[in-house]
């Protein structure tokens, strides 16, 4: 395994598994700090496995990710994988461009439903929110940059039933993802999942978990030595299923958390946070931090105080 020597402490290089919205782009701005950017690049190329598990489409991490990442040096022979909306799309790139994106078509909503709320954002939510025409697999709405984002929560309430209703319309089986109703047949085919700045409609297969298994698969495929120790890093309480399932398959784990104030729940792994800094300022923290530790600029353990 390789291993980096700072001087006084000897480590292995860290697994970056990274949510996008939040942690690197800005929820705000939607563009991700050119700090952040530099020291991703930084990262890559000293050997670190960076990894991006979002439920963003490919084509917001070519444009807001890997165009600035190549426009700030990475090389041509350093890979970079993008697992995106929560799995059922991936692709890698690298500083010469991408690679060809890859669909799981299994995990993709029908196409009429998506039409359904295409209809229903143009007729009534427009003013709030934009139909992501990106996404390949899943179907999301999204909140206008220029929308304060009180107004744009109370209005997603109400998208969010009248996507429901679609969904029975449709003879689709449904839940919300913080209501598991119990469904013992197992009918329930597609869950709804609000953010703070979107709402996704996904099948019940996707999910960060499923990211953190792609991930690990194409590091193998590309030959890359799978690193014993993790780093994950999110600013929801779904982005723990990424250190979850890398802790059950026997990884050293610890999770990021950038808003921490949603509550943090109990884990068997270290869960760290950057004190009063949040979203894609204490995400920077961290990745400031850890360019400094693959540099040998610093020392000691990886905490931000």
């Amino acid at each position: 395994m390789a291993r980096w020597n700072t001087g006084t402490v000897t480590f292995s290089r860290f697994g970056l598994l990274l949510d996008v919205d939040g942690p690197v782009a800005s929820p705000v701005t939607r563009s991700v700090p050119a700090g952040i950017i530099a020291d991703l690049v930084e990262l890559a190329t000293a050997g670190w496995p960076v990894i991006f598990n979002t439920g963003r489409s490919d084509a917001f991490i070519r444009e807001q990710v890997m165009a600035p990442m190549i426009a700030a040096g990475l090389p041509a022979d350093t890979t970079v994988h993008a697992i995106c909306e929560k799995g059922a799309v991936w692709f890698s790139f690298t500083g010469s461009g991408p690679d060809e994106p890859q669909v799981d078509s299994a995990l993709a909503l029908p196409g009429n439903y998506a039409d359904a709320v295409r209809q229903l954002v143009a007729a009534k939510y427009s003013g709030h929110m934009f139909y992501d025409e990106t996404k390949r697999a899943m179907v999301s709405v999204e909140q206008h940059v220029d929308v304060a984002n009180a107004d744009y929560l109370a209005e997603q309430q109400q998208f969010d039933a009248d996507a429901l209703a679609l969904m029975e319309k449709f003879d689709l089986g449904v839940c919300r993802l913080e209501h598991h109703a119990p469904d013992s047949d197992d009918s329930i085919d597609y869950r709804i999942d609000p953010t703070i700045i979107s709402t996704d409609i996904e099948a019940l297969g996707v999910g960060k978990d499923l990211g953190a298994r792609r991930a690990l698969s194409l590091l193998e495929s590309a030959g890359t030595e799978i690193p014993h120790i993790w780093r994950t890093v999110g600013d929801s309480r779904t982005d723990y299923a990424m250190a979850d399932e890398l802790h059950a398959l026997g990884y050293d784990v610890a999770h990021v958390d950038v808003r921490p104030a949603d509550g943090v729940p109990a884990k068997p792994y270290p869960v760290l946070t950057a004190g009063d800094r949040i979203h894609e300022d204490a995400g920077g923290a961290y990745f400031a931090r850890w360019a400094s530790m693959a540099a040998g600029r610093a020392t000691g353990d990886d905490g931000v105080s």
